[in-house]
């Protein structure tokens, strides 16, 4: 009778435990990270013309996850209120109080220590300052202070969301490149329109937390028509890897495609103005972004 209650009680220990890291694992948002993290890998492999070493390359990608997944952790906190509002973020820990906001906290400073420690230590200094810079960036100027201000919030805020690849290119050489700024600015400019799409079919949700996003306070035809023209402008930046002699004809065949596809998406968006393809031309925008990095490296690779 003993060893079975004893059983009993180590299972529900373990449940519980499995539970809570589970929650904790929820705060580091890991398959947005890993799609920056897979840009931060593209610096990385371009700045060193596709032969990184693997250890660096190693403590870079866990150095940065970790100050990424900091960020985030903060962003559950800051956003706690407007979460509560929103059907997509109703299963966050903090809104259902399966954590609390000490524990957030506590946790993201923690990943905050390790990862910038990390990166300054056996890594480069300039990345771990970098780094810290897109995390603050991320957490209290867009998240804190932008977000709930003004409808351009993510125009201004993206360039923290856009700094990974160069991340990737000065943790393998310690210092910046065109190259790796252009690829920040392919980002930069790819944000609103993959942000603008999914504030456009959760435009309710928006409206009821409070948060200012364009489709709130412009509509949803404005906001598809800004997707288009940013759209557009993004099929120009993406022209600027092949127009400043960075790749070569397999990169550029590939992104004029892809920039085919979206324009494609914003024109049917703007046109129908419906909930059906803002979310395609949403799900689409995350496809784009891998598609471009990966055209960039195999045109590499095939040069190479």
């Amino acid at each position: 009778m003993n060893n079975s209650v004893l059983v009993e009680s180590y299972s529900k220990k373990l449940i519980a435990s499995r539970k809570t890291i589970k929650d904790f694992l929820a705060l580091c948002k890991v398959n947005v990270i890993l799609l920056m993290l897979v840009t931060v890998f593209v610096g990385a492999c371009l700045a060193t013309d596709m032969r990184p070493a693997i250890i660096p390359l190693i403590l870079a990608l866990i150095g940065i996850a970790l100050l990424a997944a900091s960020g985030a952790a903060f962003n559950h906190g800051i956003d706690q209120g407007r979460d509560k509002a929103m059907a997509r973020t109703r299963h966050r820990p903090l809104v259902k109080n399966t954590l609390s906001l000490s524990q957030v906290y506590t946790f993201a400073s923690i990943l905050c220590i390790l990862g910038f420690s990390l990166l300054w230590l056996l890594v480069n200094p300039l990345t771990a300052v970098l780094s810290l810079a897109s995390m603050v960036g991320y957490a209290l100027i867009y998240s804190h202070w932008l977000k709930p201000r003004t409808p351009q919030n993510i125009t201004i805020g993206g360039l923290a969301g856009a700094m990974p690849p160069l991340l990737g290119w000065v943790a393998m050489t310690g210092e910046t490149h065109p190259l790796a700024w252009v690829l920040v600015l392919i980002i930069f400019t790819w944000t609103p329109p993959h942000f603008w799409a999914l504030a456009y079919y959760r435009q309710q949700e928006y409206a009821k937390a409070k948060v200012p996003m364009l489709s709130v306070t412009h509509g949803k035809e404005f906001t598809s028509l800004q997707m288009l023209l940013y759209t557009l402008l993004l099929s120009l930046v993406t022209l600027l890897p092949y127009l400043l002699n960075f790749s070569n004809l397999l990169y550029l065949v590939g992104s004029v495609l892809c920039n085919m596809g979206f324009i494609y998406l914003a024109i049917r968006l703007f046109i129908e103005q419906n909930t059906k393809r803002a979310q395609q031309t949403f799900r689409y925008s995350i496809l784009y972004l891998l598609l471009i990095f990966i055209f960039l490296m195999l045109d590499r690779l095939i040069v190479l």
